[in-house]
């Protein structure tokens, strides 16, 4: 079982930058594929960014160039470093894991685990 907890979120102004932390408790995050994905008012959940087990880092076309995601093993925890933010930005942001191996990371259906969200708000 893990259990994650993200964090960072708040409000920034359309150009600023904002830092998300998916913190894990239980098994080693490292041992996880990790996705970020984000749901604002009225839409789906979307995927935005995701770091396989190999170390393999994978963005929506809405935010590449923009965001940055990367592991930190020895804090059980994975980042999403958002800058150049814009106001459609603006949503939940949650992260997933999963244990398989073989998947479409891109997809919500293959995660197992999820935080409970933290809100971005990106004022114009």
């Amino acid at each position: 079982q893990v259990q994650l907890v993200e964090s960072g979120g708040g409000s920034a102004e359309a150009g600023g930058s904002l830092r998300l932390s998916c913190a894990a408790s239980g098994p080693a995050l490292h041992a996880t594929n990790v996705g970020w994905f984000r749901q604002a008012p009225g839409k789906d959940r979307e995927f935005v960014s995701s770091v396989s087990l190999n170390g393999g880092l994978y963005y929506a076309d809405s935010v590449k160039g923009r965001f940055s995601i990367w592991r930190d093993n020895a804090k059980n925890t994975v980042y999403l470093q958002m800058s150049s933010l814009k106001s459609e930005d603006t949503a939940v942001y949650t992260c997933g894991a999963t244990f398989r191996t073989r998947a479409l990371f891109s997809e919500v259906s293959s995660y197992d685990y999820w935080g409970q969200g933290t809100q971005v708000t990106v004022s114009s």
